[in-house]
């Protein structure tokens, strides 16, 4: 397990200081991706896809923390596609957000791209809220994780890695 990010807010924006995008800098021989509307069923979707890819690679050991990561993180992207389209005028279409996974060696990546180019937003969620702290249980349960912006088109990735060794 390597360190884990420095997180600062910038403003609301939450940036992962030392946190190297990992599909930047490592090999991934096995990946997926699957692109999903921004609707409330996307995140249950993502999930079973999850689930069903890890199983597949015989990576059933971190499917629940997987599972996790990937249900806060499509939340959000759903959650910031639809407010992003409502003050932009309700534009026509559904907005999309992509959920990519990898595996390497002794990791597994998991990558939320939305159309939104604002940072993540770390929530001040108490006990009993029922939303707000999704980012935070995405940092108790992975290695590290950060964001960056996506070069050539709108939008950014956050992403995830956990340890499977």
């Amino acid at each position: 397990m390597g360190p884990r990010p420095s997180l600062v807010s910038a403003g609301t924006a939450v940036v992962a200081l030392d946190a190297e995008p990992p599909s930047v800098t490592a090999w991934w021989p096995l990946s997926s991706c699957l692109p999903l509307g921004a609707l409330a069923t996307a995140p249950p979707c993502a999930r079973l896809h999850a689930r069903a890819v890890l199983a597949e690679w015989g990576l059933g050991s971190v499917s629940e923390a997987a599972e996790l990561i990937v249900s806060e993180l499509v939340t959000n992207a759903v959650r910031i596609s639809a407010d992003a389209q409502r003050q932009h005028g309700g534009e026509a279409g559904v907005p999309v957000v992509i959920v990519r996974l990898a595996a390497g060696w002794d990791r597994v990546l998991v990558e939320v791209w939305d159309s939104f180019t604002g940072g993540p937003l770390i929530g001040r969620g108490r006990l009993d809220d029922e939303s707000g702290r999704g980012l935070l249980l995405v940092e108790a349960v992975c290695d590290r994780w950060g964001w960056r912006p996506v070069r050539g088109r709108p939008g950014k990735v956050v992403w995830a890695e956990l340890c499977h060794r």
